[in-house]
């Protein structure tokens, strides 16, 4: 199939890539700086988001439209100006990706959406699946709701089916968030986060992309997605399974106030989550590689 995919060059973006090019496919990654960019045997790179850009031209024929595009959720304290720019670049980028397949002659079979567990708000008590259509009410429940909103209009206008994929917190290596959580630890200097009871509902970043080619291939798949392990855990386990994985202690609490007073109103993204399902996923026949957290991490760390 031809997939266009913006946010190609991310770190979720460049995993996809390469198991989406194992599969045979021509990919078409959308980025703003092409000039940078050589284009390779099945990838090709358009320029988009600029004055005077008509990626559309490029993408007749295109059968998926995977969205990854937008600036980071935990990149930078969250200032005003930090928040405007989260918000706006996933509204710019979710805008041009309907003017796109507005313009194509040919619509595309299916939109692959990136969104958040975020949509949920925060709870130590709840319980959160696909059911739950009412949005938390702060800052990032607010800022999910309204993206997938403007998205949801490329199934109500063209008719194509739209995903949208709630990632939890993603494990890699070498990037997102993860590596920093596990920096304490190699330092002797690891302990459980604020309370520790918050929520950590996770994914493995090979599951997390396994998940989308899964949606790509099951039409029946579409609307919210939660892309989370089967198994999230509280904070405090979250820290002692990194513990145990990496053998270092598990001893010094970070404090709630500190953090806040280093990310202010960011450290929402630590110190308070909710306990989300893929039970859209399971009952669809998807099978995590790495359902359980010692899994995951044993597989990341070792």
């Amino acid at each position: 199939m031809k997939i266009a995919l913006t946010g190609g060059t991310g770190f979720v973006g460049k995993a996809l890539t390469g198991e989406l090019l194992k599969e045979g496919h021509e990919i078409v990654i959308l980025t703003r700086n092409v000039e940078e960019k050589t284009n390779k045997e099945n990838i090709k790179y358009v320029q988009w988001l600029n004055n005077d850009d008509h990626p559309e031209t490029e993408l007749q024929g295109t059968q998926i439209i995977i969205n990854l595009a937008g600036e980071s959720l935990g990149g930078r304290r969250w200032t005003v100006e930090q928040k405007q720019r989260i918000f706006n670049s996933r509204m710019e980028a979710n805008g041009e990706v309907l003017n796109m397949i507005n313009k194509l002659e040919q619509k595309p079979l299916a939109l692959i959406n990136a969104s958040a567990v975020g949509f949920y708000g925060v709870s130590e008590s709840k319980t959160f699946t696909e059911k739950e259509t009412k949005p938390g009410n702060d800052f990032l429940a607010q800022t999910v709701e309204q993206w997938e909103e403007t998205v949801a209009q490329a199934g109500e206008q063209y008719g194509v089916r739209t995903v949208f994929c709630r990632f939890g917190l993603i494990l890699d290596k070498h990037e997102g968030a993860f590596p920093r959580m596990v920096l304490p630890y190699r330092l002797f200097a690891g302990g459980t986060i604020g309370s520790g009871r918050q929520w950590v509902s996770w994914i493995h970043i090979r599951d997390a992309v396994r998940a989308i080619v899964f949606a790509i291939n099951h039409d029946r798949l579409e609307g919210p997605i939660n892309f989370t392990a089967p198994y999230p855990v509280t904070m405090k386990e979250f820290g002692k399974t990194i513990s145990s994985v990496i053998k270092r202690p598990h001893w010094m609490p970070v404090p709630a106030f500190a953090l806040k007073q280093l990310l202010g109103e960011m450290s929402t993204l630590v110190l308070e989550g909710q306990k989300v399902l893929p039970v859209k996923l399971e009952a669809n026949g998807f099978s995590f590689k790495y359902p359980t957290l010692p899994e995951a991490l044993t597989d990341i760390l070792q």
